[in-house]
């Protein structure tokens, strides 16, 4: 058996528990991306300063009979997302908790479906098995061979353009007002994003920037300002002016 589930990632199910409720009202108030619009998007909550608190793939769940919503994210920080997620409902009758039945799977694949860059690979949620097994390690090379940065150690408490997040189309400049989108929607029109994530190998990264260490890989996540990081270095993706 091919090892695809990562183990790292939990599944939160925000459902109607009244019909009425839009479930994608609720959550398009709250995060960067464009949630009312064609699904998976990778999305984070940020700070009213516009800082990163957690980063996910946002799914519909096409299996459900309403318009429930999966949020793929961090295992250990699923249920501080949940609670936070539930701070903003109020009164709502919308449902807010982690899914234990439901997994995130992923394959490489040149074009895959991840909206982040279809270099990443295939992505899916399935029912949870006791014979998967995992493919975290995997996923986790190849995910910074592209460059690509994710999670609360890497991103957290950074400003979201920083985080590489227009490139990577974790966020929309017409979508209206979310938690944080001042500071974002005035770097973007400023054209002003003075540092950056980058994945950069582990001898030439400065420990006074670095994010997190990677040492079985030999790789480092560094924040570094947009003229310090080297041309060789740079992602593909990347285009920086």
């Amino acid at each position: 058996m091919t090892a695809t589930r990562l183990m790292q990632r939990a599944i939160i199910r925000l459902s109607a528990l009244e019909e009425g409720e839009d479930v994608r009202g609720f959550l398009q108030g709250l995060v960067t991306n464009d949630v009312a619009a064609a699904l998976p998007v990778w999305a984070a909550l940020l700070s009213p300063q516009g800082k990163v608190l957690f980063d996910f793939l946002v799914w519909a769940d096409a299996s459900s009979a309403g318009d429930d919503l999966l949020i793929d994210c961090e295992a250990h920080a699923a249920e501080a997302l949940a609670k936070r997620l539930s701070m903003y409902r109020l009164r709502r009758k919308i449902g807010i908790a982690l899914d234990l039945s439901l997994s995130v799977h992923w394959q490489p694949e040149a074009a895959g479906n991840d909206p982040r860059l279809p270099a990443l690979g295939s992505r899916w949620i399935a029912a949870r098995s006791g014979d998967d097994e995992s493919a975290d390690e995997a996923w986790l090379a190849h995910r910074l061979s592209l460059g690509v940065c994710e999670g609360t150690a890497e991103l957290g408490d950074l400003l979201w353009l920083e985080c590489n997040a227009d490139e990577l189309h974790g966020v929309s400049f017409t979508k209206g007002c979310y938690v944080g989108q001042e500071n974002t929607a005035r770097m973007n029109w400023r054209a002003k994003v003075g540092r950056r994530l980058i994945v950069v190998p582990l001898e030439r990264s400065d420990p006074k920037r670095q994010r997190a260490t990677y040492p079985a890989l030999g790789l480092a996540v560094d924040h570094l300002r947009v003229e310090e990081i080297p041309a060789d270095l740079r992602p593909e993706w990347l285009k920086l002016a």
